[in-house]
C-alpha cells in the first residue's frame, strides 16, 4: 500500500476546495484529511477523494475511552479510509480496542493501517516538562510510546522527523515512521517547532512525510510534490 512517500495535507476550509486541488494530480497520491476538512465536509469527503483514485489518511487523532474508540474506529473503517490515527497517550487498552474496531468495520477486507500519534510537532521539550509534566525529552517519550503502540498491534507512529529513528528502533523496520512538520529549506516554520526538510526526514528513517502548505500553497503544487518525492527517494 505504501508506494509513494509524500502525503499531502488537505487543510482546506471546504470539501470542494480540496477536491478542486486534487484534480491537478493525474496519478494516485496519498491525501490527508484532518479535523478541519473532515468537520467542514463530513464523512463523504473520504469516498469523494477515493473516487478520484487517491488514498486517504484520515488524521483525526482519536482519543477517548476504549469502548468509544472501538466504535469510532469501526465507523472510520466503514468510510473507506486507508490509514487512520489515534493518540498513543490514550493508553494500551484504547489502542487495542481501536484495532478491534477497525477489523470489525472492515468486514473481512484488509483493515486500514493504524498509526499512533506520539508527541505533536507543535510541542518542544520545554512544553513537555513545564506544561504537560512529562519529565523526559521528546526523543525518549516518542520511543517509549512507539514501543507501546507496537505491542498493541499498531502499524506505525506519527512523530517529528527528529524522532523517526526512535520509532524504527522501537518498532523495527516494518513499523512505519510517518513524519509531519515537513518544510522545504526556503519555507517558514509556521506554528510547528520540530520541523525539517524531506531529505532530513528520510535520512532519519522516515517512511512517509506529511506536507501541507509547502505543497498546497506553492505556486506550482505539482512541482513541489515532485520535489518532496525526489528527496524521499534519494
Amino acid at each position: 500500500m505504501i508506494d509513494t512517500r509524500t502525503i499531502v495535507a488537505l487543510d482546506f476550509p471546504s470539501g470542494q476546495k480540496a477536491l478542486d486541488f486534487l484534480k491537478q494530480f493525474t496519478h494516485p497520491i496519498w491525501a490527508k484529511v484532518g479535523m478541519e476538512l473532515f468537520y467542514a465536509a463530513g464523512p463523504d469527503i473520504v469516498s469523494q477523494i477515493k473516487a478520484l483514485g487517491h488514498r486517504v489518511f484520515l488524521d483525526l487523532k482519536v482519543n477517548d475511552i476504549p469502548n468509544t474508540v472501538k466504535g469510532a474506529m469501526r465507523d472510520l473503517a466503514g468510510y473507506g479510509a486507508d490509514m487512520v490515527d489515534l493518540m498513543c497517550l490514550g493508553g494500551s487498552a484504547m489502542m487495542r480496542a481501536a484495532i478491534e474496531g477497525l477489523a470489525e468495520g472492515s468486514k473481512g477486507k484488509a483493515r486500514p493501517l493504524c498509526l499512533g500519534v506520539t508527541v505533536l510537532t507543535s510541542l518542544d521539550e520545554k512544553a513537555l516538562r513545564e506544561e504537560l509534566n512529562i519529565g523526559v525529552s521528546p526523543l525518549v517519550e516518542v520511543e517509549h510510546l512507539a514501543r507501546l503502540a507496537k505491542d498493541c498491534g499498531l502499524d506505525g507512529c506519527v512523530c517529528s522527523p527528529y524522532e523517526a529513528g526512535a520509532v524504527k528502533r522501537a518498532g523495527g523496520s516494518d513499523f512505519l515512521a510517518v513524519t509531519p512538520g515537513i518544510r522545504f529549506a526556503t519555507d517558514a516554520k509556521g506554528d510547528q517547532k520540530r520541523v525539517a526538510t524531506p531529505g532530513f526526514a528520510k535520512a532519519q528513517g522516515a517512511d512517509m512525510i506529511v506536507v501541507g502548505r509547502s505543497i498546497t500553497s506553492a505556486a506550482d503544487p505539482l512541482a513541489a510534490y515532485a520535489e518532496a518525492e525526489r528527496e524521499m527517494e534519494e
